[in-house]
């Protein structure tokens, strides 16, 4: 079995907010596997272990732009909260979004190729890039973007510069403007029930499974605990079936009905969603330091 290292344990709390012990005993249960180890914690520990997962673990900004029936959304990654206010910086992330309008380009790279000039930094966006990084003195990237332009109508909701949601739709614009705004505070995983992705069903069905056989019930009872709570996760990361943020007695769905407006899609970006943050030790680092001083 690999060594359980500090590092690991004090990742998996960052991500679950399990008490320390629990997290090596998790990790160590699982092998090491921290995807593992956070299903166990999930399944000893219930919602506790998860009310840290959403955390954003880089730093970075959100823009977004539509023009008529043409819009993106695009992240911009940097080391230090310090950066993500600085104007060059935030002009860069923009500078960014419309050139995604105005052309096409397939990936980052074509994105970093196409013509910019700023802070006297050109030809290309990577150019300014690397200028910027140079100038700011932090390394910055362009981690992911989407480009919309299939003719529908879209509705674009920055919540800061965090969180940024593009939702596509046909209908009225305030009630685009509100999913949009509902889909920041709520964060689902799919457009509807049958949209979500097998993975996240399949590890939700085995954390139910686990907790449902600790129960000691009857296979029978098992088997419809498990599908129970399936049902209730889908229903609960699906936009259209989570209750509407702004009226506690109706679904997105029916509000959507109400007001005749379609939702056809949604992009949600969140700012370091999904990247590993270095854990630094401090206390380490300064003993290291101090021994270092004293070998001189």
């Amino acid at each position: 079995m690999p060594a359980i290292t500090a590092s690991m344990v004090a990742e998996l709390r960052a991500k679950t907010d399990a008490p320390m012990m629990e997290c090596k005993k998790a990790l160590t249960e699982a092998d090491g596997d921290a995807v593992r180890a956070e299903e166990i914690l999930r399944v000893k520990l219930g919602s506790k272990a998860g009310k840290a997962a959403s955390r954003v673990t880089a730093e970075g900004v959100i823009s977004a732009v539509v023009s008529g029936t043409t819009g993106a959304m695009v992240e911009v990654n940097c080391e230090t909260d310090f950066v993500t206010k600085n104007d060059s910086f935030l002009a860069f992330a923009k500078a960014c979004a419309e050139l995604l309008v105005a052309n096409n380009p397939a990936d980052v790279a074509a994105l970093s190729a196409l013509p910019l000039s700023q802070d006297g930094f050109g030809p290309t966006v990577e150019d300014v890039r690397k200028g910027l990084i140079g100038k700011i003195g932090e390394n910055m990237s362009i981690r992911r973007f989407k480009r919309y332009a299939d003719g529908g109508q879209l509705a674009s909701y920055l919540h800061g510069t965090r969180i940024g949601v593009v939702v596509e739709f046909t209908g009225d614009d305030v009630a685009a403007k509100d999913v949009a705004m509902h889909v920041a505070a709520m964060k689902p995983k799919a457009l509807a029930t049958s949209d979500v992705p097998a993975e996240l069903i399949e590890v939700e069905r085995r954390v139910a499974a686990e907790k449902a056989a600790e129960s000691g019930k009857p296979a029978e009872i098992v088997t419809k605990m498990v599908e129970g709570s399936v049902q209730k996760f889908l229903k609960e990361v699906s936009l259209l079936n989570q209750t509407f943020v702004k009226n506690d007695k109706q679904t997105v769905e029916q509000m959507l009905k109400e007001k005749a407006t379609t939702v056809k899609g949604f992009t949600l970006y969140v700012v370091g969603e999904g990247i590993e943050k270095k854990v630094d030790d401090f206390a380490a680092e300064v003993a290291a330091q101090v021994a270092a001083a004293k070998g001189q």
